[in-house]
Formats: structure tokens, C-alpha cells, sequence
């Protein structure tokens, strides 16, 4: 089993980042990171992290699942990122785990995933419009699970969010 982390350059919420990352991992589960910059990325609690390749060279048939954390960086990087939104339509449509938290959960409303759909994201006006926009019902829940989607709503939610993902990848293996 393989996970891509999406990194963005600043801002992302640490948890968000590290917790899906260590369990994973610890559980052996290959994770890569892949950031949109090759440099040390910043998140907004102080946490640095080095990206193994630049997001342009992933392709969703390397991979098992799909995670994007949160935070800030999220709106600034990823909202309207058309890259990003073409790569988890990818892995959306090969039946992929795609995983977002907090802010991120906007991301697959906006590349046009969340259709029909029931998930959470960071709840603010904004989010939860965009949400709306996207066609997705908002669960409002910690964490989310509609198929192969699973989204929560924020940093105290990491721990669960990061156990959904891998419980995904062990039925996708079984």
C-alpha cells in the first residue's frame, strides 16, 4: 500500500501533516510526500518538512490513496489549484482513497468530486459554501466517510481521520 501527502510550501496544519504521515507509516504503509516546491515547507505551528518529489511528478496509478491536510496554506495553494484538483479527479475516478481534512475538504468540492456526496470540512461561511457549490452535503461530523471519500473537519480530528484512512487502504488490499 501507497499513500501521496500533498505539502504545500506554508501553512499547513502540523497534526493534519504528521499524524496521517507517522501511523501510516508505522503501520507499513509507504507514504511519499509530494509538495508543490521542492524546498523545506513551513507549517503554522513551527513543523518543517521536505518534500521526496514535486506534486507535478505524481501520477494517482502509483498510488493507493491521496491526503491533504489543512491549515491556512490550504486556501492559499490549494483552493483553486488546478493541478491538484486534475490529480484527485485522477484518483477519484480510479476509485482511489482521497482524504482531506479541515480546510481542504473545499478541494475536492472544487475539483468537482463531492457531487451527490455527504462530507465535513473546517466549518466557515466560505467552506461551507463552497461545499454547497460543489454539491456535497455537509455531515458536520468529525470525520466522514462516503465510499472511498473521507474528510474531517480539523486538527483534533487527526488521529481518527488518520485510522479511517488506513482502515480504507486495508479493505482496498483485502
Amino acid at each position: 500500500m501507497k499513500a501521496l501527502i500533498v505539502l504545500v510550501p506554508e501553512g499547513f496544519r502540523d497534526e493534519e501533516f504528521s499524524v496521517p504521515r507517522d501511523l501510516l507509516k508505522k503501520k507499513g504503509v509507504e507514504v511519499v510526500v509530494a509538495g508543490l516546491t521542492a524546498g523545506e515547507a513551513r507549517g503554522a505551528l513551527g513543523m518543517r518538512a521536505k518534500p521526496d518529489m514535486l506534486l507535478s511528478e505524481s501520477k494517482s496509478g502509483d498510488f493507493d490513496a491521496i491526503i491533504l491536510p489543512g491549515g491556512g496554506g490550504s486556501r492559499k495553494y490549494l483552493f483553486n489549484n488546478s493541478q491538484v484538483h486534475e490529480l484527485v479527479r485522477d484518483f477519484y475516478r480510479e476509485n482511489k482513497i482521497v482524504a482531506s481534512i479541515c480546510l481542504s475538504g473545499t478541494v475536492l468540492a472544487n475539483a468537482g468530486i463531492l457531487n451527490g456526496r455527504n462530507a465535513t470540512v473546517f466549518s466557515t461561511p466560505e467552506t461551507l459554501s463552497m461545499l454547497k457549490k460543489g454539491g456535497a452535503s455537509y455531515m458536520g461530523d468529525g470525520v466522514y466517510r462516503d465510499g472511498n471519500i473521507i474528510t474531517a473537519s480539523g486538527p483534533e480530528y487527526a488521529q481518527k481521520f488518520s485510522e479511517r484512512i488506513l482502515e480504507a487502504l486495508k479493505e482496498k488490499k483485502a
